[in-house]
């Protein structure tokens, strides 16, 4: 897996990924032109498409009722070191589903690639790549 981002200017960059790009930015009050989602937000979309993903997968496996499944993720910004921390995930199911699914839906959704990523801190190197200054 891979991404791209390159500085567009002020607090903008575009991200891409295969064929795909977004926008990151800020909100107008953080100097940006509130034009794309910030990168806690792109963490919480990751967090909570990858939740919707496995919560829709393990519907449809069981012959339940996927349509309007709805995932909200939040997180707080937190202090020591600064970071998002207090993720929360919530899966609604509007069509309901009985009680013997509710620890398999719990189950598909605890198994998503983001979720456990995020249970189990990667490593992370750090390479710069710069030309010496002289």
């Amino acid at each position: 897996m891979e991404v791209i981002v390159e500085h567009l200017g002020a607090v903008q960059f575009e991200i891409k990924a295969r064929q795909h790009t977004i926008i990151s930015d800020q909100p107008i009050d953080s100097g940006g032109d509130d034009e794309g989602m910030t990168p806690p937000e792109l963490l919480l979309a990751s967090l909570g498409s990858c939740a919707a993903f496995y919560a829709v997968d393990y519907l449809k496996r069981n012959g339940l009722l996927r349509d309007g499944v709805k995932v909200r993720a939040t997180a707080e910004k937190v202090k020591g070191p600064f970071r998002v921390d207090n993720f929360k995930i919530e899966v609604e199911v509007p069509g309901g589903i009985e009680e013997k699914h509710m620890k398999g839906l719990d189950d598909a959704v605890h198994r998503c690639l983001i979720h456990n990523t995020l249970l189990h801190p990667p490593k992370i190197e750090l390479v710069i790549q710069s030309p010496v200054a002289a």
